[in-house]
């Protein structure tokens, strides 16, 4: 299922976006505040943005300038939403980087078509921005999957997204709290032990076909690395209790 990123303040519109979105069969992640909209693009990736030209604190065109100016997100689609019709407007939206550009109002079923038509552009993007891989595990970010050699390995969003921080910058120590805003998103709170719960998991599942890449740094977060031995507190780090899936 794809995923589109509504970046939009007014409440009312985001709803209706995401009402249509989901009938249609998307994902739907919705961002109001725009100085979010960047690191909640680059934690979940939509296929497609739609995003408010005036929006609170930073507009939707310096938004726009910002993930292209991002090596990991440049290539998202992005669909500028706005009450501005003039063509110097057009244009400065156009040139800031977006991909299209749709007038308020607008024709719900026109909007659900553009989406459809940007969406066919997502899989354009270079090869090396849709697979990361490291040793034997190879993650594919347009399917949102993972193997181990040949072995698909099933992973749940919070811990596919958790991988995807380890594996883009391998050797990198992460802190949980640079974890936790990233993978979490910064206006969710959640307990620095829940980082513990799920890279657990994340273990379990990836050593079930291969060797433990995971490093423990003590007092300071998580690595993923290659022929480091670990301890054996290293790799408990926990109890067996099973938390949600925050």
């Amino acid at each position: 299922m794809s995923l589109v990123m509504i970046i939009e303040d007014e409440e009312s519109l985001a709803m209706l976006l995401s009402y249509n979105l989901e009938k249609e069969g998307y994902e739907v992640a919705t961002v109001s505040n725009g100085l979010n909209a960047v690191s909640e693009i680059e934690r979940l990736m939509p296929a497609v943005i739609l995003l408010d030209w005036m929006l609170p604190e930073i507009s939707g065109v310096e938004i726009c300038k910002m993930v292209r100016s991002k090596p990991d997100i440049k290539n998202i689609p992005i669909i500028m939403l706005t009450a501005k019709s003039q063509e110097e407007d057009k244009i400065k939206g156009l040139g800031a980087g977006a991909d299209d550009y749709v007038t308020k109002p607008f024709s719900v079923p026109e909007l659900m078509a553009r989406v459809k038509t940007n969406m066919r552009r997502a899989p354009l993007f270079e090869e090396k921005d849709k697979i990361i891989t490291f040793e034997d595990i190879t993650m594919d970010l347009t399917e949102r999957k993972v193997w181990r050699g040949e072995n698909y390995i099933h992973l749940s969003p919070t811990e596919f997204r958790l991988l995807k921080m380890l594996l883009k910058e391998p050797g990198k120590v992460f802190s949980r709290e640079v974890l936790l805003k990233s993978v979490w998103g910064e206006n969710i709170f959640v307990e620095s032990r829940t980082v513990d719960v799920h890279i657990r998991r994340l273990r379990k599942s990836l050593n079930k076909y291969g060797e433990d890449f995971i490093r423990t740094v003590r007092a300071n977060g998580y690595a993923i690395d290659k022929n480091i031995p670990l301890s054996e507190s290293d790799k408990d780090g926990l109890d067996e209790g099973e938390d949600s899936d925050l």
